[in-house]
C-alpha cells in the first residue's frame, strides 16, 4: 500500500465522528480506533476491551485482492473483518450487495454517498447505561435552569419547554426502570431470607409477593362439592367471598385458587441527604476547577449534552 492510500485511510479513521464506533459485518462486534501510527492502525472492542494492531502490509494484501476481484463480507474470518470495515472507510472502495469493491474512478463524493453500513454514528453508539446517564443529566440540567419550586410550577412553562421536560422525565423513567430491572437478579442472590442490604443512597430487602387468581369455574364448583360448599355462597366465583370460604371451612387455598409467588427486591429506605450532598460535591468541584482541567471538564459536559440534543432531535 502507497503512502498516499495510506495517509488517506489513516486520514478517514482519524476523521471519524467522536463517540461514532464501527461494526464487523458477520460477528457483529462494535470496535473504535484508538490511533494511527506509520505502520499499523490500533482498534479496540467494544464487549472485550481487547486492542489489536491492525497492520499496513496486511491491508495491502486486501487492496491487491480488491483490485483484481470483491471481497464477499459474508464470508470474512473474524480476524479480517476490522481490516475490511476499515477499508470501507476509503472513498475507492465500497459496500455494494455485501461484497466490498473497489470503486476507483467513482464520481460519488464520500459526503454525498450511501451510508456505510459499518458506521455506527454517536448517537445511536451509546450503551444503555450511557443513555440513562445522558438523560438524567439533561433533565438535573433542566431542572436547575427551569429553578421549579414543586410540580404545580410546570403550568407556567412554555410549550416547548414542558415537552423536553416530559420527554427527558420519560427516557429517564424508561432507562431507570430497565436499570432497575437489570440489577434485581444479582440483588437477590446476594439477599438471604428477611436479609437487608445497606447501599449508599438507601436499603433492600428481599421479600416475597403472593399472587392468586381463582381457577376456572368447573374446577372450583368442583371443588367446593367436594368439601360440601354450597355453590350459591360464592356464585359467580367472586375472589373476596372465596377467600371467606377458604377462611372459614377446610378447603384449601391451592383447591381453588392458582397462587404464584414473586420474589422482588423492596425498597425501603433512601438517604435524600446523602444524594444530595454527592451531587452537591459534585457541582461544587467542577465549578472551582479552574485553568485547562476546568475548562476540559465543562466543554466534555457541553459535548454530551449536544449529543443528547442531536439524538432527541433525530427521535
Amino acid at each position: 500500500m502507497n503512502d498516499d492510500r495510506w495517509g488517506h485511510l489513516r486520514t478517514q479513521c482519524e476523521a471519524l465522528e467522536p463517540g461514532s464506533v464501527l461494526l464487523t459485518p458477520v460477528s457483529d462486534r462494535r470496535f473504535d480506533v484508538r490511533r494511527t501510527d506509520a505502520d499499523l492502525i490500533v482498534v479496540s472492542f467494544a464487549d472485550s476491551g481487547e486492542e489489536r494492531p491492525l497492520w499496513r502490509e496486511q491491508f495491502s494484501v486486501l487492496v491487491d485482492q480488491l483490485e483484481t476481484d470483491r471481497i464477499d463480507l459474508d464470508a470474512l474470518q473474524p480476524g479480517v473483518e476490522p481490516y475490511a470495515v476499515i477499508l470501507s472507510l476509503a472513498d475507492e472502495f465500497a459496500v455494494r450487495a455485501d461484497a466490498l469493491v473497489y470503486e476507483p474512478d467513482s464520481d460519488v463524493d464520500a459526503d454525498e454517498g450511501e451510508d456505510n453500513p459499518f458506521v455506527v454514528p454517536a448517537s445511536e453508539a451509546r450503551t444503555q447505561v450511557e443513555r440513562i446517564h445522558d438523560d438524567a443529566l439533561l433533565l438535573a440540567a433542566l431542572v436547575e435552569r427551569l429553578d421549579l419550586v414543586d410540580e404545580a410550577d410546570l403550568s407556567r412553562l412554555d410549550t416547548d419547554v414542558l415537552t423536553d421536560c416530559y420527554v427527558l422525565s420519560s427516557d429517564v423513567q424508561r432507562g431507570a426502570d430497565r436499570l432497575r430491572k437489570a440489577a434485581r437478579e444479582p440483588i437477590l442472590e446476594r439477599l438471604g431470607p428477611d436479609q437487608t442490604l445497606h447501599g449508599r443512597y438507601g436499603t433492600v430487602r428481599r421479600t416475597t409477593r403472593t399472587r392468586r387468581r381463582p381457577k376456572d369455574d368447573e374446577t372450583v364448583f368442583a371443588a367446593l362439592d367436594d368439601h360440601g360448599v354450597p355453590r350459591e355462597w360464592v356464585t359467580g366465583v367472586d375472589p373476596s367471598k372465596l377467600d371467606v370460604v377458604v377462611e372459614a371451612t377446610d378447603l384449601e387455598e391451592t383447591d381453588v385458587f392458582d397462587v404464584e409467588e414473586t420474589v422482588y427486591a423492596q425498597k425501603t429506605g433512601i438517604d435524600e441527604d446523602e444524594k444530595y450532598s454527592r451531587l452537591q460535591g459534585i457541582a461544587d468541584r467542577i465549578e472551582s476547577l479552574e485553568g485547562p482541567e476546568g475548562e476540559a471538564l465543562r466543554d466534555e459536559l457541553e459535548t454530551i449534552e449536544n449529543r443528547l440534543e442531536d439524538a432527541l432531535s433525530a427521535d
